[in-house]
């Protein structure tokens, strides 16, 4: 028997890396994508859609989470706050959704002891993000020994983060190596049609290609 991975797919760059990483070692992906009333929701949609085409994964879950809009807090939901565009800055910033990665990886514990998976891959970036908590490795190593508490004796999974250390430019970099289709991935939190270059996320995507002297391949303003 094969072994499994549940990916956890956002639509974008680093994600999309996790995943291709993924099926390189061997495991046979299970795509898990949320929609949870971001401003990008869609175009993060369309993005997951083209990643699991090209990496031909046969199964696949899209879930609805709508609570997080209820929740708030947060301008990736951006009905109480704006986005901010003034560069990329210390400590947590407002895009933070709380606890997003904690909800996101117990799902995705569920979606694995249904299908008997092994591992769950997320694309988690701690030392070249935007400062997210639930992007630390001591927060995935901790949250990951709980998980397993919680599942049948006979299971246990392992959370993967190949990316945990890993710059923007390196990321960028491997991707081009694994042949990761980048034009298919999304990173703006603002814009659907034309990424922004101004949100945290553009900066980063765009300074990961820069430092490699290379063009993204998607359309900025």
């Amino acid at each position: 028997m094969s072994k499994k991975a549940v990916c956890i797919i956002s639509g974008g760059m680093d994600s999309a890396l996790a995943a291709t990483i993924a099926q390189n070692e061997g495991y046979e992906i299970i795509g898990l994508h949320f929609n949870y009333s971001q401003l990008t929701e869609e175009r993060e949609l369309k993005s997951y859609e083209k990643i699991v085409k090209d990496l031909g994964v046969v199964e696949s879950y899209t879930l609805e989470l709508p609570f997080f809009k209820k929740i708030g807090a947060t301008a990736l939901i951006g009905e109480e706050f704006s986005v901010p565009t003034d560069g990329v800055k210390p400590g947590i910033p407002i895009t933070y959704v709380p606890f997003r990665n904690g909800v996101f990886l117990s799902i995705a514990a569920a979606v694995a002891q249904k299908h008997d998976a092994d591992a769950i891959f997320i694309g988690v970036v701690e030392e070249d993000s935007s400062g997210y908590p639930d992007c630390r490795e001591n927060f995935i190593t901790s949250i990951n020994s709980s998980i397993n508490l919680g599942l049948r004796d006979d299971s246990e999974l392992k959370i993967e983060t190949p990316l945990i250390h890993l710059s923007k430019e390196e990321i960028v970099k491997k991707s081009l190596e694994l042949g990761v289709k980048l034009e298919h991935t999304w990173s703006c939190y603002k814009n659907s049609d034309k990424a922004c270059g101004v949100c945290d996320s553009c900066r980063l995507r765009k300074k990961g290609f820069e430092n490699l002297g290379l063009t993204d391949p998607i359309e900025y303003l």
